[in-house]
């Protein structure tokens, strides 16, 4: 079976990145450059950690609020007792219930981007482990999705909190915004996201924290961006 060959345009936008690391600045420059698709491609950064996370002391997981957004409209679904359902549904919640939304779950209607849950729901939520587990669903307190706090919960989600953490070969991959955001925007948003990532550090971290740092659109070549520039600001 023979291999299908690159487009003109996947040749024309990897011609126009070079075999070096850039200031943070002209790799989205040229990220936005190199964006050529027929629809609004995701920013996309990819940050090798020298983290080894079988280590309980080099396992990373937070959050972060990006200041300009993702550009992406997230679906949050709440579980919780039937006395808070008005007030996840004043606060902006898409989805709200209480026990029976475990069940419409466990049949397989997962129509949402994120579930909050109060911890008076945890030990029922937990059962649907198996479920929302292998999804990157499963509320957790580390994650902000277990919560007496769900109005604000809620709201961060929707303005633009992630998750993240690292992955078995210590790689952390986030979106930062969309191709079409302002240079500015998608700068302020990778600068937070580098601070959250260096105050998050893992006690066990040894050696050198930060190793190397790509950024992408959905489509488009990876480039390598110079950490020194990101740690500057």
């Amino acid at each position: 079976m023979s291999k299908q060959k690159p487009s003109r345009r996947f040749k024309d936008v990897h011609a126009l990145v070079d075999d070096h690391p850039y200031h943070y600045q002209d790799a989205i420059q040229l990220l936005k450059k190199t964006s050529s698709a027929k629809f609004i491609e995701t920013a996309e950064v990819h940050i090798l950690l020298g983290l080894d996370p079988k280590y309980a002391d080099q396992q990373l997981r937070s959050t972060v609020i990006l200041p300009k957004g993702t550009g992406k409209s997230v679906v949050v679904a709440v579980i919780t007792k039937e006395d808070r359902i008005g007030e996840a549904k004043s606060a902006g919640a898409d989805i709200v219930g209480s026990e029976e939304m475990l069940d419409q779950i466990m049949q397989g209607s997962i129509n949402f981007d994120k579930l909050i849950a109060t911890p008076d729901m945890m030990p029922l939520v937990a059962k649907l482990g198996r479920i929302l587990g292998p999804r990157g669903l499963m509320p957790s307190p580390k994650a902000g999705t277990v919560t007496t706090d769900i109005s604000n919960a809620i709201r961060e989600f929707k303005i633009g909190k992630l998750e993240y953490r690292v992955d078995k070969t210590g790689i952390v991959h986030m979106p930062f915004g969309k191709s079409n955001f302002e240079t500015e925007d998608l700068y302020a948003n990778l600068l937070t996201i580098q601070d959250s990532i260096e105050r998050s550090r893992p006690s066990g971290a040894k050696g050198k924290y930060w190793k190397t740092c790509h950024i992408c659109s959905t489509m488009g070549p990876s480039i390598q961006v110079e950490i020194a520039t990101l740690k500057s600001m």
